[in-house]
């Protein structure tokens, strides 16, 4: 349902609610009032990206793939705050298809900007692995060090060490190949 046509059912529902509540109906009324706020929630949060979410969390990759592929013009179903967040959890999705083919909705979705620390430290996690598996080392240590400074609640540092620790290996692998 595109964006505006939410917000006028919304407030559709919300002013049935107030005359639900005029005319002493207050069950129906509150009632009214539950969906109108569902409704307005699925303007701010759409329910194919909550879903997709869900089952990436579930490690259920075929169907977020299925609820993401649901938005066929994201710049239109998306408020543009989402642009970002849509193109983070297509890169997720691809990443366990293609690892290397996901690196443009990483980047793009850093480039259309995310509001949480931790989800612009994912991509810039993920972008880190990306180069690491291109031999690009100089590029992996810049993302993953943008990747700490963005991991302000330390909810990726076991990752980030992981990584750090793999970059290692490989300095001492080449190393005792040039010996």
């Amino acid at each position: 349902m595109p964006n505006i046509i939410r917000l006028i059912v919304g407030f559709a529902l919300l002013g049935g609610a107030v005359a639900l509540f005029v005319f002493g109906f207050w069950g129906w009324g509150i009632l009214a009032v539950l969906v109108s706020l569902l409704v307005f929630v699925t303007y701010f949060f759409n329910e194919n990206m909550l879903l997709a979410q869900w089952f990436l969390r579930k490690d259920n990759m075929p169907k977020a793939e299925v609820f993401l592929k649901r938005i066929t013009n994201y710049e239109r179903q998306l408020i543009k705050v989402q642009h970002g967040y849509y193109h983070l959890l297509m890169g997720l999705i691809e990443s366990r298809r293609a690892p290397m083919q996901s690196e443009k909705y990483f980047k793009k979705s850093l480039s259309m900007g995310m509001q949480m620390d931790h989800n612009i430290a994912l991509a810039k996690l993920s972008l880190a692995g990306i180069a690491m598996a291109k031999r690009n080392k100089r590029e992996a240590q810049m993302y993953l060090s943008e990747a700490k400074k963005a991991d302000k609640n330390k909810l990726l540092a076991e990752q980030i060490k992981q990584m750090k620790d793999q970059m290692g290996m490989m300095d001492r692998q080449q190393q005792v190949r040039y010996r």
